[in-house]
């Protein structure tokens, strides 16, 4: 499951471009904590601290303010145009016993057989929707491939979930496939001329016979 980390978060009084640009060039990341049917709060977190948090796969953090500590889900991030530096994060106020909807990414482990065989493995979902606890986000969805053949696929139903989560997207999706390879059709060959064909006509030498006959 996903590790839970305490971040320290500043209130923010300030807001526009410019100040928000000002933020960036000092560390931090601007954001903002909202839901629960609470006022929407503008924060300032250390850009470093929350790079980490995000690159070691939590989505639920402990944002602690001066008034307490509120567990909050990483909604929304905005990365750069070249996706290195944080912009701007949206986190959204979560309850330890509140299930929530969310997208988990699905990992392939093993080597299936199906395609050290020659056929094509495809993976139709990068991701699942899943329901689980808010503290109970798992990192990834693990999907064992050594057992796929050619002409194989895995589906939602055949997923083995953490407990406690539930898959949302259709049973029947299929996660991950193995194809057989095209196999590329070899031109038809030209067709052979015909016996007893009519030679083709060269109009350089019949140009030359009927001045042959002229003389």
């Amino acid at each position: 499951m996903a590790e839970t980390m305490v971040l320290e978060a500043q209130p923010r009084t300030q807001y526009g471009s410019h100040h928000a640009a000002k933020l960036r060039k000092g560390g931090q990341v601007p954001a903002v904590l909202y839901g629960h049917k609470e006022a929407t709060v503008a924060l300032a977190l250390s850009r470093d601290d929350l790079t980490k948090a995000i690159r070691k796969g939590a989505r639920v953090l402990d944002l602690k303010t001066d008034g307490g500590t509120q567990k909050a889900l990483i909604s929304e991030i905005q990365w750069d145009h070249l996706g290195v530096e944080l912009v701007h994060v949206d986190f959204k106020r979560v309850d330890v016993n509140e299930r929530i909807q969310v997208s988990v990414p699905v990992e392939l482990r093993g080597i299936a057989p199906g395609v050290t065989g020659g056929g094509v493995l495809e993976q139709p979902m990068h991701a699942l929707h899943v329901e689980c606890l808010a503290i109970s986000i798992p990192q990834s969805i693990r999907v064992n491939i050594g057992e796929l053949q050619i002409g194989g696929a895995i589906h939602v139903s055949e997923l083995h979930l953490p407990e406690g989560v539930t898959a949302l997207d259709d049973p029947e999706s299929v996660v991950v496939t193995v194809k057989q390879p095209l196999v590329e059709e070899a031109a038809p060959a030209a067709p052979a001329a015909a016996e007893g064909a009519a030679e083709p006509e060269v109009i350089g030498r019949k140009a030359a016979e009927e001045e042959g006959e002229a003389e």
